[in-house]
């Protein structure tokens, strides 16, 4: 099952997360074991299979790192699994530095800017890497998918980074 193809849009790390939503009702109401019922068991078994592989397809393209591992695994290249580390020294510093500011966030005299100025570099990280990871998956260039394939590794730090933000916020604020 291709998952561009199952929600009818192109194949594009930029997408239009309504239109797939549509689409996703739309199969999930064509698929939905209630709608077999009165089916066979293997007709019921399939519906059920159906309805996993089209909320997996969904999981996928909707989060933007799962979209570009498919992606790439779609051209051959598949990261999904692996454990390979950045060989980057440049982002591992900043990445360094990023952590040294994210622990210092809980003992900042203004946590609440500290907060905005931390989700502000993260944002613009994600940004940047989101766009050259599009062009890179767009380039039908052998060399551009494995800068694609670093581009994911890098994105999923700063997904990491901005997870381990949430906790923090919600130790300062919840209580």
């Amino acid at each position: 099952m291709r998952y561009f193809e199952l929600f009818a849009v192109p194949v594009d790390y930029n997408i239009d997360l309504a239109t797939i939503n549509k689409h996703y009702l739309e199969l999930q109401r064509t698929v939905h074991p209630d709608r077999h019922a009165n089916a066979s068991a293997r007709d019921k078994l399939m519906a059920v299979q159906s309805a996993a592989e089209i909320n997996d397809a969904l999981q996928t393209l909707k989060h933007p790192v799962k979209r570009a591992e498919y992606m790439l695994s779609e051209l051959g290249i598949d990261i999904r699994a692996e454990q390979q580390t950045l060989q980057d020294p440049m982002f591992l510093m900043q990445q360094m530095e990023l952590r040294e500011e994210l622990e210092e966030l809980a003992t900042a005299s203004d946590p609440d800017s500290a907060i905005d100025h931390f989700e502000k570099q993260i944002k613009q990280l994600d940004q940047q890497y989101s766009a050259q990871l599009a062009e890179q998956l767009a380039s039908k260039n052998e060399q551009q998918y494995q800068l694609a394939a670093d581009n994911i590794r890098k994105l999923k730090f700063v997904y990491k980074l901005r997870d381990e933000l949430e906790r923090i916020e919600d130790s300062l604020f919840d209580d």
